[in-house]
């Protein structure tokens, strides 16, 4: 029973364990299908941090500038301005549209009035005015659109 339980290794007294080189694929989390000492390793193809500031004992005591790293930093790529639809400086692509109304309707109720069984299956309502209480944001989201027949007429 003691063989199938896991074991420290026994120390020398000095608390140094002998390196005891690379894993064996069955020993790994990663199993890559090939021998560890058949894999290479490839260098970078530059050194990175030589011309870095902070690669001696005197940079990194001294620290880098804000200057320094706000000029190593990347600048976000900005969203393009506008998609040509009617957008308004800085908008959210609002559109230029004749089904987008100016004007805020109030109250709305179904043609049952709430009260009657409803026959109509479209989703119709009417505007009765703007109630004294608060609108839900539904109703404040809702905008009258003018019909084609209330548009005036252009004056020649």
């Amino acid at each position: 029973m003691g063989d199938e339980v896991y074991q420290p290794d026994h120390d020398d007294g000095d608390g140094v364990f002998e390196d005891e080189g690379i894993l064996d694929p069955e020993d790994t989390l990663v199993d890559r299908g090939s021998d560890p000492f058949d894999e290479g390793w490839s260098p970078p193809e530059r050194p990175l941090g030589v011309e870095h500031a902070g690669t001696t004992a005197s940079e990194q005591v001294a620290g880098e500038s804000l200057d320094q790293r706000l000029a190593e930093e990347i600048p976000e790529r900005g969203v393009p301005f506008g998609d040509g639809i009617g957008d308004l400086a800085y908008g959210e692509g609002e559109l230029v549209d004749d089904e987008v109304g100016d004007g805020r309707s109030g109250r709305l109720v179904a043609p049952d009035e709430g009260a009657h069984e409803d026959d109509e299956n479209d989703m119709v309502a009417s505007d009765v005015g703007i109630d004294g209480a608060a609108a839900s944001a539904e109703e404040a989201a809702v905008h009258l659109v003018p019909e084609e027949d209330d548009e005036p007429e252009a004056y020649e």
